[in-house]
């Protein structure tokens, strides 16, 4: 028997030393887990409890016994509220670890430690202790106190509800995590039993089990850090925040098959819950549109990119930032990678609005003045480059004050815009329409020589003089006059161009309006088509 108690002495002992080093380990590793503080903690009052019980079961007299019984109690009363802390950080309930509740689960240590020192002269802890009949060796068994029941409930209640808080997390929890989870459940779960079955007299010579269990749980602690990331942030703290996120995330592997996604991803792709995981990525996005497509096929997994593409979600079009990373384990393997959809449509379309309004003018639809001379700029140095012709048209609707004078401006912008409409039916791709300011429209037709541009400014004069603005005060007639110049024979900036067409412009306006005028240069003349 003798030597089944040094084994037993020996096995503590061992279990002291893990748990010291769980402590040390744990304090220099300095993690973002914001439950290591507890942890540490846990393990070192389990160290102070386990070196102490090996000391009592070593010890030969009763106050040599008593003496280590009490050192044990400098530990043992911390080890359940501080692992209950601990399980509250790793389940994600930080928020409700406040400085009243940490006080509440360590005031009743506190007063058992000192209780248990000053048990001789109250007797509210042990109201006695005396030696076990038959024992191989001194063995001390007690009578409880009154303060032994509270501090007895207050360890079962933290390891209770400690357990409890790692079952409710249990279902929601991604299997990767319930390992972890496992674990801590052991922790909790076999020195509860241990200490049930020796409150219960239901252990050998009614020796503590605990101490032993502790070795065993902390092996599997140290297994779960060194290989299992257990001091790592707190994998469901973790996984609130992944799924928290506003933006959606897909996670794939190297083949782009999905292995997982978070709640947002599936507001933002259709379809998309478990039976999803397995698919190829191509296969989800292709209800997105065929841009959505074409990024999957042609995006490298291992380079980090970042790219704007529209979204088609149930009919309405989105606009999403798409981020890729690669993922890679910690030996810098690559296993897959990571796409965040970000919902960008506000900002773009707040984008388009204000590109909008430094390049359209905002009565008519068409380019402002700005914008079309930029424009223009651009095209009549291509035109140099490639020595084809380019041809303006300015024009004015005629007695455009009247109509203001007559009808009101209402009906003044009406007839801004049925010109506008006029000339858009007569336009090609390619060509630049603008207003040049007030009732005066300005053409930059590219490829086009001067008698191709009078012609269409013909056209164009001859259809708005067909044609009337109708409005509920009866039709308006409206016409206009054009001045027309091109490129082709002079090495002339754009600025020199609309001064010439202007020129022309102001002959019609002199001649009656209603009419066509060219400048070739040297001249300006009337045009009548043939």
């Amino acid at each position: 028997m003798g030597s089944m108690i040094s084994n037993y002495i020996v096995i503590v002992a061992i279990s002291g030393v893990l748990n010291v080093l769980l402590a040390l380990f744990a304090y220099y590793k300095r993690t973002d887990f914001a439950g290591t503080r507890a942890f540490i903690l846990s393990s070192f009052t389990s160290a102070v409890y386990t070196f102490g019980f090996a000391l009592e079961l070593s010890g030969r007299t009763m106050p040599e016994i008593s003496f280590w019984i009490k050192v044990e109690y400098l530990g043992l009363p911390f080890i359940a509220p501080s692992s209950l802390i601990m399980i509250m950080y790793f389940v994600g309930l930080e928020r409700l670890i406040r400085k009243g509740l940490v006080t509440a689960l360590y005031a009743v240590p506190f007063i058992s430690v000192l209780l248990v020192w000053t048990n001789d002269y109250h007797h509210l802890f042990y109201q006695s202790m005396y030696f076990r009949e038959g024992a191989p060796t001194p063995l001390i068994d007690i009578v409880m106190g009154p303060w032994y029941i509270v501090q007895g409930s207050l360890t079962f209640g933290c390891m209770l509800a400690g357990m409890c808080l790692i079952l409710w997390q249990w279902n929601r929890m991604k299997r990767v995590y319930r390992r972890q989870l496992s674990i801590i459940f052991i922790g909790q779960f076999l020195p509860a039993l241990g200490a049930f079955l020796y409150l219960m007299d239901a252990t050998p010579y009614g020796m503590d089990p605990v101490p032993v269990i502790m070795s065993v749980t902390s092996t599997l602690y140290i297994w779960a850090i060194l290989s299992r990331g257990m001091l790592t942030a707190a994998p469901i703290a973790r996984e609130n925040l992944f799924e928290s996120m506003r933006d959606g995330v897909l996670v794939t592997d190297l083949s782009d098959m999905l292995v997982d996604y978070n709640r947002a991803a599936t507001d933002m792709l259709q379809d998309l819950d478990a039976s999803a995981i397995g698919k190829p990525l191509a296969q989800l996005f292709l209800p997105a549109g065929q841009d959505a497509v074409d990024y999957v096929m042609n995006s490298d997994p291992q380079l980090s990119e970042e790219r704007e593409l529209g979204w088609n979600i149930h009919g309405e079009t989105r606009y999403y930032q798409v981020r890729s990373s690669p993922v890679q384990k910690h030996d810098g393997h690559l296993v897959g990678r990571m796409i965040m959809l970000i919902d960008v449509t506000e900002r773009t379309l707040l984008q388009e609005k204000l590109l909008q309004l430094a390049t359209i003018d905002s009565l008519t639809g068409i380019y402002n003045r700005m914008h079309f001379m930029e424009l223009s700029r651009q095209l009549l140095e291509e035109a140099s480059l490639n020595l084809t012709p380019v041809s303006v048209i300015l024009l004015d609707i005629d007695f455009f004050k009247s109509i203001n004078d007559r009808y009101g401006h209402h009906y003044g912008d009406m007839a801004l815009q049925h010109i506008v409409a006029v000339c858009s039916r007569h336009l090609r791709e390619g060509d630049i329409f603008g207003r040049y300011g007030g009732e005066e429209f300005v053409l930059c037709l590219p490829g086009t020589p001067l008698k191709q541009a009078a012609l269409l400014s013909e056209a164009i004069r001859e259809d708005i003089e067909r044609s009337s603005v109708y409005t509920i005060s009866g039709s308006i007639h409206v016409t206009a006059s054009f001045g027309v110049v091109d490129s082709s024979s002079k090495n002339l900036s754009l600025e020199e161009l609309l001064s010439e067409a202007d020129h022309a412009l102001y002959t019609s306006k002199r001649n009656g309006r209603n009419a066509v005028h060219v400048s070739s240069g040297s001249s300006i003349t009337h045009f009548t088509p043939v």
